[in-house]
């Protein structure tokens, strides 16, 4: 399914496609042998090293070169597991309203095309690579890489107050390296593959702020300690959810210069047609609507939607059913001397809206 596509994309793809999280195996890994779910537990904040190390290296689904790095890389099988649920948590959250959802029924299928989904796929996967290895960076999980090293930062002090700035240079770099992100090629999928995993990316730089701390008697800020932070992940996917929603649908074009094939967007009123920004998502085809089951998505039969803003959209013109549904809830709540809140437990009577089948 990777022919002709660079490695990075293959990768990613693959990712997508290829890895479960198995919540019988007895170090929680990978298998690589079913579509990708959610993790059954939180992210462990601790290292996992020695042979669980190296077992959770050899269950992903990953090249023999990579497998080797995952192995010297104490900290990287448990950042790349991370990485895998930040995309799917965002993912899922940024489409909970939309015909798409970001189901894994028909994922396969899905990432065999070039719409638009596909290509929030891409770049929500990367973004999250980018993020946990600069994060995994940050709190000592990698043992290769530290604190962020940009010009200025006063680590000497950081580390004395226990700050230490995320290391998004090293990640990107290592990132490239670790996929084998090398010269894209002229096929026309890779290059679209290519750019939405570097607008992922450049989705995390964008997110990178300097966020310093003053010290000193009385708060004179006579030393200030400064260091690179990123902005959280639920703001990258919900950036690239934005650009989901601007995405540009492309061709390929030849410079006539260079000869090179060229990513090219639509035409404007007789002028040259644009290429792409880099922080844009493009895509090549028209998504198909996901109203009905299909190789893509299970279609919107039985979604939950709210009735003022969502049913109509997501019930396809199918109308919805109305059912009442008791909900329990905490109430009458009171502040009690000192210092705890005592509540009583109410239930209340909710309607609940589902898209009809047919």
């Amino acid at each position: 399914m990777c022919t002709g596509l660079p490695r990075i994309a293959c990768l990613l793809r693959l990712l997508a496609l290829c890895i479960l999280f198995s919540q019988a195996a007895a170090y929680f890994g990978l298998t690589g042998r079913e579509p990708l779910v959610f993790l059954p537990s939180p992210y462990s904040s601790e290292p996992t090293t020695g042979k669980a190390h190296v077992k959770q290296c050899e269950q992903m689904t990953l090249t023999r070169r990579q497998k080797r790095v995952c192995r010297r890389e104490a900290g990287l099988a448990e950042t790349l597991r991370e990485s895998v649920r930040l995309s799917l948590l965002e993912c899922r959250y940024q489409f909970r309203n939309e015909r798409w959802n970001c189901s894994l029924d028909g994922r396969g299928g899905l990432l065999k095309r070039a719409f638009k989904e596909t290509a929030f796929l891409q770049a929500v996967s990367s973004a999250a690579l980018s993020h946990a290895l600069a994060k995994a960076c940050s709190s000592g999980r990698m043992e290769r890489c530290t604190c962020d090293d940009s010009p200025g930062l006063q680590h000497r002090e950081a580390w004395q107050w226990g700050v230490c700035g995320d290391n998004l240079k090293y990640s990107t770099k290592f990132l490239k390296r670790f996929l084998g992100q090398k010269r894209v090629s002229k096929d026309l999928r890779a290059q679209i593959d290519a750019h939405n995993i570097n607008a992922g990316i450049r989705a995390v730089k964008s997110g990178m702020r300097t966020t310093c701390k003053c010290h000193g008697v009385s708060g004179s800020c006579a030393v200030r300690t400064c260091w690179k932070q990123l902005s959280a992940f639920h703001d990258t996917a919900r950036l690239l959810k934005f650009r989901y929603d601007a995405a540009v649908r492309v061709l390929s074009v030849t410079n006539a210069a260079t000869g090179e094939t060229e990513l090219t967007g639509p035409r404007l009123q007789g002028n040259a047609s644009p290429r792409p920004r880099p922080t844009e998502l493009v895509f090549l085809e028209e998504s198909p609507s996901f109203c009905r089951p299909s190789r893509y998505s299970p279609g919107t039969a039985g979604r939950s939607c709210s009735k003022d803003t969502s049913c109509s959209s997501l019930c396809c013109g199918r109308g919805y059913n109305t059912a009442l549904h008791l909900a329990t809830l905490s109430c009458h709540c009171q502040v009690r001397w000192c210092c705890h809140v005592e509540c009583q437990t109410c239930v209340r009577e909710e309607e609940v809206y589902t898209c009809k089948e047919h």
